[in-house]
């Protein structure tokens, strides 16, 4: 088993949200250095505010991970032993900006899985997503149930899942991928391309009307997001995790219906909600299969749906002005 204690770590996409956790659970390691790379489409430096504190030697450099020699200075200069890649365009953005979403989601891995052909690093973890394989077909859903992006964003996570296997098997790189499902926790992005947890949140908080897409029978496999920090490092430090994507899942299906009520009544808010026509893109069924991570690692999910949605509402609650 590997360990990350002495080990100079790039995490980029880290001022994001799952991004500043897997910073937040490396500083355990004892790392040699830590550094985020990140453009701030939806980063926020307020994210790393904690990690600052415990580690101050942090360094975040403001970087474009699509281009190669924004990224690739980043990489030599501080002597970067392991990539954490977080760095994405999110799904929403791919509904109004396709073709820019995908290309950036493309040329972000490309020069990643590059810098680690040319040895300029020696171990990637890739983070994949989800909605890279759409709908599940059967549930829940294995590594192995087949691809289905609906959207440019998925498509273009499906994409570069290929890419860094194929970086893997042709070129003998250090690859793992996680597939996480759908992130949830604190410190979420609550402005613009929010999630719908903290959209929830903001709108209750607000009593304002609450708006649900479809009938919100469509599920979803919530992940509080230190677990999935906790998966990423339990992958690095298991080699035999290498050429394989895992899926890290609560493995417990829940509808949008039952989260939107939940949110409710631990807010208080008595409003009726207001269905409209489904949204582009949005998949019907969703659950993943966690078995396989749970062979190779020692890695569990710890914080229950229950538990993290309480702590997810007394944050936003205390932090007012991140809906702003």
């Amino acid at each position: 088993m590997l360990n990350l204690n002495d080990k100079n770590v790039l995490v980029t996409g880290g001022a994001g949200f799952v991004g500043s956790y897997v910073v937040d659970r490396l500083i355990l390691e004892k790392p040699r250095s830590i550094t985020v790379a990140s453009n701030f489409f939806l980063g926020d430096v307020e994210n790393l505010a904690e990690a600052k504190e415990n580690f101050p030697a942090l360094k975040i450099r403001r970087c474009d991970v699509a281009d190669y020699e924004d990224i690739s200075d980043a990489v030599t200069e501080d002597s970067i032993d392991i990539i954490f890649n977080l760095s994405v365009i999110p799904l929403p953005t791919s509904l109004i900006k396709p073709e820019w979403t995908i290309r950036k989601n493309i040329d972000m891995t490309l020069n990643v899985c590059r810098l680690l052909r040319e040895n300029k690093f020696k171990t990637l973890i890739q983070f994949s997503s989800s909605e890279a394989v759409g709908t599940a077909r059967i549930v829940p859903m294995k590594e192995d149930h087949p691809l289905d992006p609906v959207t440019p964003y998925a498509a273009s996570k499906a994409a570069t899942d290929h890419i860094a296997l194929s970086y893997q098997h042709t070129f003998d790189c250090d690859v793992s991928i996680v597939r996480p499902f759908n992130q949830y926790g604190p410190r979420q992005n609550a402005r613009k391309y929010a999630g719908v947890i903290p959209i929830l949140i903001g709108k209750m908080v607000k009593n304002e009307d609450v708006t649900i897409y479809g009938d919100g029978e469509q599920t979803r496999d919530f992940l509080y997001a230190s677990d999935t920090a906790n998966a990423a490092i339990e992958v690095y430090k298991n080699t035999n995790t290498r050429g394989k994507i895992l899926n890290v899942a609560s493995g417990k299906e829940l509808t949008i219906n039952y989260l939107a009520r939940t949110i409710a009544k631990k807010l208080g808010y008595t409003k009726k909600f207001h269905y409209v026509k489904p949204r582009i893109g949005d998949v019907r069924r969703h659950t993943g299969d966690p078995s396989q991570i749970k062979q190779l690692t020692d890695w569990e999910p710890k914080v229950s749906f229950e538990d993290g949605i309480e702590r997810t509402i007394q944050w936003y609650k205390d932090n007012p002005s991140r809906f702003s």
